[in-house]
């Protein structure tokens, strides 16, 4: 084998790994997070620690990266913790949350803490307008109000961490992918 065909394939077989471990390590922390009670009682409020990986795979992986992650990891979380409905209420709000991730990354303007904020507050919208279609009601919209300010807050922390990671992590983790 010459060494350009090597070098792809090596870059390939790389690339490959990486994905698998940032999936693990967002599944892994989705069950962690499921293991954890939930905050003052209140349903729907959690850490979001998953946003952590998907943070730092759209800032170090790029934005197609993120969003297979992401994706990954929701399936196969309702799949192993939860069950239809569960997947149903994450792909809404994991799905919402990362697009808008990628498209305030895009506008170059936004650090990371901005960026996992957004995500925070639209992954409760996502499951909050599941939530209207499943109970036929827009009665339950007030609750967006809860959950914003848990997804402000968890946002913040989420992206303070997650932004320290992107600076500290050397590149040479992140070989073939080149910050978009």
């Amino acid at each position: 084998m010459n060494d350009k065909k090597r070098s792809k394939s090596e870059r390939t077989i790389r690339t490959v790994a990486l994905f698998g471990i940032m999936a693990a390590l967002a599944l892994a922390l989705s069950w962690l997070e499921a293991q954890i009670p939930p905050f003052f009682a209140l349903p729907g409020m959690k850490l979001g620690l998953t946003n952590l990986v998907v943070l730092l795979t759209l800032y170090r992986m790029g934005s197609p990266a993120a969003m297979a992650i992401n994706l990954v990891r929701i399936l196969l979380s309702s799949l192993l913790f939860g069950g239809f409905m569960a997947l149903m209420y994450s792909l809404a709000g994991g799905m919402l949350s990362t697009t808008v991730m990628i498209l305030l990354k895009r506008f170059g303007k936004f650090r990371p803490l901005t960026v996992s904020i957004a995500g925070g507050i639209s992954h409760n919208i996502g499951q909050i307008a599941v939530a209207m279609i499943v109970m036929n009601t827009a009665a339950i919209g007030w609750y967006l109000c809860v959950l914003w300010l848990s997804g402000l807050v968890t946002g913040a922390l989420i992206g303070l961490l997650g932004g320290q990671l992107i600076r500290k992590l050397p590149e040479r983790l992140f070989p073939d992918h080149p910050p978009e």
